[in-house]
């Protein structure tokens, strides 16, 4: 069973190397600052513990950061493939998005365009939304300045980082 499964995962996070320990929280989300911040903070006593630091942890992110995140993100509605734990993570949070061809073209046309306005890919927290909700959620963002989505897509990224973080300390 991969380590960070296991159900003893703050155990073997508060006990790992540091680079071992950064490489833990990579699936929640590939962003060296706060992989580092957080595991410079060890120990935790508890996961709450954890997960509220790492709520607050490297704050503002910078846009290089969210795009170098972002960079293997696939876009929503695509099937993710690949056998890593981030790769498992998205398809259980795409997992209920049930797409029919109709939605299937229209969040790709919504894809394609938030792409070619903002240069990086749409990012929302899927998990618990319908593909309706998604869909009306990328045409409300793609109304945004740039700015005011920067922060959409910092504040997404951080929102989907820790519902990961909570899902390996609660498999």
């Amino acid at each position: 069973m991969d380590a960070v499964s296991r159900p003893d995962f703050l155990e073997e996070f508060n006990r790992a190397p540091f680079a071992r320990a950064e490489e833990m929280l990579r699936p929640c989300v590939d962003l060296p600052r706060w992989t580092s911040e957080i595991s410079f903070a060890r120990p935790f006593g508890t996961g709450a513990e954890l997960v509220s630091f790492a709520e607050l942890a490297a704050p503002d992110w910078t846009e290089t950061e969210i795009d170098a995140a972002l960079a293997r993100h696939p876009r929503i509605g695509e099937r993710v493939s690949g056998t890593g734990r981030a790769a498992q993570l998205s398809r259980g949070e795409q997992s209920g998005i049930a797409l029919s061809s109709g939605i299937q073209q229209q969040l790709e046309e919504g894809n394609r365009r938030y792409e070619e306005r903002f240069g990086r890919v749409f990012l929302i927290r899927a998990a618990g939304r319908s593909a309706e909700e998604v869909l009306a959620v990328l045409s409300e963002r793609l109304e945004n300045t740039g700015e005011a989505e920067l922060a959409a897509t910092a504040a997404a990224l951080r929102e989907i980082a820790i519902l990961r973080l909570e899902g390996l300390l609660n498999p």
